[in-house]
C-alpha cells in the first residue's frame, strides 16, 4: 500500500489540490480509504489528517470502513423509482443476499441507495464500482447476480448492461451545429479577442445552468481582474435529479464544449482550465481524456495555440458524490482538495476563485453556445428565442412520457408543445427545474419557458394522473435532507425537520397544526439559508402546497396536533417518584395554535437560539453564477 499511495502522490506531485482525485484512487484499490494511507498522505501532503478525513466523510463516494469488491449503488431518483426501483432493490438485495445499506458477510459485495445518477431517461439504473448500469429489470439483475457471486472481473461483464444512450429526440440550434476542431478559436482570432466578446455579448449568452448570468459579463469583469494568473473552469457536475444533458453533450459534443472553454480562456487571459466531471459519469472519463489527447496533438491545447500567442490546457477532475458541488463555489472548493462547502459571496469567483485568483465558472452547454457563437456570430444566436431570453434550452425529459431524453427548444416554447412532442398524455403536473425549481399544474401548461416566466437549469419531470404528488415530494424532501452539506443549521436542522415533517404527513399521521407548522418551516429554511440548496429546498413543498392544498388536507388526521414525542409523558415516572401531580408538574407542547413553534424547533435540534441561527446564517447575495 505504502508503495502505491507514494507513486499517485509523487505523480500529483505532492499538490494537496489533487487530494480529491487521489483519495478517487485509493477508493477504487482498496474499497476504502484506509486508515494507515490516511497517515501516509497527512505527511506526504502535509495537510492534517483531521483534514483528509473531513474530506472522506464528506463525499457519499469515499469511506472509511470496507466497501465491497462490487460496490452496487442504486438510483434512487423519483424517476427511478417510476420506474419500480422499490421492488427491483428487494429482488436483488434477496438474489445477493446482502441487505441494503451493508456489505456481505464475504466481503464480495455492498448495496445501497444513491442520489440520482443522471440516467433518468433509460432507468432504473445504478452504479457498480462508478460504472452506469442502465435499463435494470429482473433478467438484468439476474445476469448481475450472477456475475457477482462468479467474481467475474468487470471488464467480462455483457456490455449492455453499461450501455448508455444520448437519446436526443428534437435538435435545435447547437444539436444539430458541426463545427470543425478548431473553428471557434480560429474565428476568434481572425475577428479578434475583443470583438469576440462583443459577440458573444451582443448574442444575449445567458449561463445555461439556471440563474441566467450574461456570459459576457462573466468573463468581462475576470478579465478586467489585475492579476495575471486566471481559469476558467467547466461545471460538469449536474446532480439536480431530472438532469442528465450534460452527460448527452460530453458524449458527443465535447470538442465542443473544449473549444468554447479556449474561446474563454483566450478572452480573459486563462491559461489553465477544469472540466469538473461528476463521479457518476466516470465512464466518460476516458473518453474525454482521449479528446483533450487529440487537441493537444492539433494544436488546439497547449503552448502557443494555432501560433497565436495562447498557452492553455484543460484539466479533468472527477467528483465524489456531492450534490452541493454543483454550486460554483462549492465545486471550486471542491477542486482545491477540500469538501465541497459552499463559500461567503462577496468575494465572487471572478474576483477570487480558484486558489483565490479570478476565475470563471459555466456550465457546459454555456461553452458550446460560446463556440457557436465564436464561429457564426451573435446574430446567429441573438435571433431565436425572446427578448429576455434569448437562443436555446437543452432540456432533459422524463418521467410519464413515451420518449424521454434530450429535446431542444428555443426560449418561449410553451409546456403543452413540449409534452406533445414527447408523447405524453394525461399529465397531472410537471417538475421544471428539478426539486430545486417548480411544479406546475396541468392549468399552467401555457405557460413559457423562459427566464422570464419558468426558467430552468434543464430538468423536466412529467407526473401523469395515476402518481400522487405526495410521494414526489416525499422523495425529495429526503433527497434535500441527505444532500446538505451541514454547514448552516437552517439547512442542516431545517431539511431534516422538513423531511420529518413529510413523512409524518404522509403516512396519515399529521395534523393540522403540523401543516402550519410545515409552511413556517419553509419560509426558516428558504429565508436563512446560506446556499442555493438550503433557499430552493423548501420549493417542492411550497409549490405543491399553493396548487394541491387538498391533497395535504387528506393525509391529515382529525386532530390539530399530534406531537412526535410525548414530553409529557416522559414525566410520569419523575412525577410519581416526587409525589408531585400539580399543574407545574407537567409540560405543555404546543403553542396557543395548536402548531408546535418552528424556533423551538431548530434549537431543540439544535442546542442553540433559533434568532441566533438567523443571524449567522443569514445568506449573503447571491454570485455571479450560472
Amino acid at each position: 500500500m505504502r508503495q502505491f499511495i507514494q507513486g499517485i502522490a509523487e505523480n500529483s506531485h505532492y499538490q494537496a489540490t489533487h487530494l480529491l482525485q487521489i483519495l478517487r484512487q485509493i477508493q477504487s484499490r482498496y474499497h476504502y480509504i484506509p486508515e494507515a494511507a490516511i497517515e501516509q498522505l497527512s505527511g506526504l501532503l502535509n495537510i492534517p489528517r483531521t483534514q483528509i478525513i473531513g474530506v472522506v466523510e464528506f463525499y457519499s463516494f469515499f469511506h472509511l470502513a470496507p466497501r465491497g469488491q462490487y460496490e452496487l449503488l442504486i438510483s434512487d431518483s423519483i424517476t427511478d423509482h417510476m420506474l419500480g426501483k422499490h421492488s427491483l432493490l428487494d429482488y436483488l438485495a434477496k438474489k445477493l443476499d446482502v441487505a441494503v445499506g451493508e456489505v456481505r458477510e464475504d466481503g464480495v459485495v455492498s448495496l445501497d441507495n444513491t442520489s440520482c445518477t443522471g440516467m433518468c431517461d433509460q432507468g432504473p439504473a445504478g452504479l457498480v464500482n462508478g460504472l452506469a448500469l442502465t435499463r435494470l429489470d429482473r433478467s438484468g439483475i439476474d445476469k448481475i447476480a450472477g456475475l457477482i457471486n462468479q467474481q467475474k472481473p468487470l471488464d467480462e461483464w455483457p456490455e449492455e448492461l453499461f450501455q448508455v444512450d444520448d437519446n436526443i429526440y428534437k435538435a435545435g440550434l447547437l444539436l444539430n451545429q458541426q463545427i470543425e476542431q478548431g473553428a471557434a478559436l480560429k474565428s476568434a482570432f481572425k475577428r479578434g479577442i475583443k470583438e469576440t466578446l462583443k459577440e458573444i455579448d451582443y448574442s444575449g449568452l445567458r449561463g445555461r445552468g439556471g440563474a441566467g448570468f450574461k456570459t459576457a459579463i462573466k468573463w468581462q469583469f475576470c478579465s478586467e481582474e489585475q492579476q495575471t494568473e486566471r481559469y476558467v473552469v467547466c461545471n460538469a457536475d449536474e446532480g439536480e435529479p431530472g438532469t442528465f444533458k450534460d452527460r448527452v453533450l460530453l458524449n458527443s459534443y465535447a470538442d465542443q464544449v473544449f473549444e468554447g472553454m479556449t474561446v474563454c480562456a483566450a478572452i480573459i487571459g486563462a491559461k489553465q482550465g477544469f472540466l469538473y466531471l461528476r463521479g457518476e459519469y466516470l465512464h466518460l472519463y476516458d473518453k474525454l481524456q482521449s479528446i483533450l489527447a487529440q487537441r493537444r496533438q492539433n494544436g488546439l491545447l497547449g503552448i502557443n495555440i494555432l501560433g497565436a500567442g495562447l498557452d492553455f490546457d484543460i484539466e479533468i477532475c472527477l467528483g465524489a458524490g456531492a450534490y452541493i458541488c454543483g454550486e460554483e463555489s462549492a465545486l471550486i472548493e471542491s477542486l482545491e482538495g477540500k469538501a465541497g462547502i459552499p463559500r461567503n459571496r462577496p468575494p465572487y469567483p471572478v474576483t477570487q476563485g480558484y486558489l483565490g485568483k479570478p476565475t470563471v465558472v459555466n456550465n457546459v452547454e454555456t461553452f458550446l453556445a460560446a463556440a457557436g457563437i465564436a464561429v457564426n456570430g451573435g446574430d446567429w444566436f441573438a435571433n431565436i428565442g425572446t427578448e429576455k431570453s434569448k437562443g436555446t434550452k437543452i432540456l432533459s425529459i422524463s418521467g410519464d412520457c413515451a420518449h424521454p431524453g434530450i429535446y431542444e427548444y428555443p426560449f418561449g416554447i410553451t409546456v403543452q408543445t413540449i409534452l406533445n412532442d414527447c408523447g405524453a398524455d394525461d399529465v397531472l403536473g410537471v417538475q421544471v427545474g428539478g426539486p430545486s425549481g417548480t411544479f406546475i399544474s396541468n392549468q399552467e401548461f401555457d405557460r413559457k419557458l423562459a427566464f422570464e416566466d419558468l426558467a430552468t437549469g434543464g430538468s423536466f419531470i412529467i407526473f401523469n394522473s395515476s402518481r400522487n404528488i405526495l410521494d414526489m415530494v416525499h422523495n425529495f424532501a429526503h433527497f434535500f435532507a441527505h444532500e446538505s452539506c451541514g454547514f448552516c443549521t437552517p439547512c442542516r436542522v431545517g431539511t431534516s425537520l422538513l423531511q420529518k415533517q413529510i413523512d409524518k404527513i404522509v403516512e396519515g399521521h399529521g395534523s393540522a397544526g403540523d401543516v402550519v407548522a410545515l409552511e413556517e418551516l419553509c419560509q426558516l429554511v428558504k429565508n436563512y439559508s446560506h446556499c442555493g440548496l438550503g433557499q430552493t429546498a423548501a420549493n417542492p413543498i411550497l409549490t405543491t402546497l399553493e396548487r394541491y392544498p387538498d391533497l395535504y388536507q387528506s393525509r391529515l388526521k382529525e386532530i390539530s396536533f399530534e406531537p412526535g414525542f410525548d414530553l409529557d409523558g416522559a414525566l410520569e415516572t419523575a412525577r410519581r417518584m416526587a409525589n408531585r401531580d400539580d399543574a407545574g408538574a407537567h409540560l405543555a407542547q404546543t403553542d396557543a395554535s395548536g402548531s408546535r413553534p418552528v424556533a423551538s424547533l431548530l434549537t431543540s435540534m439544535d442546542g442553540g437560539n433559533a434568532d441566533d441561527c438567523r443571524e449567522q446564517s443569514r445568506p449573503p447575495s447571491m454570485a455571479v453564477g450560472e
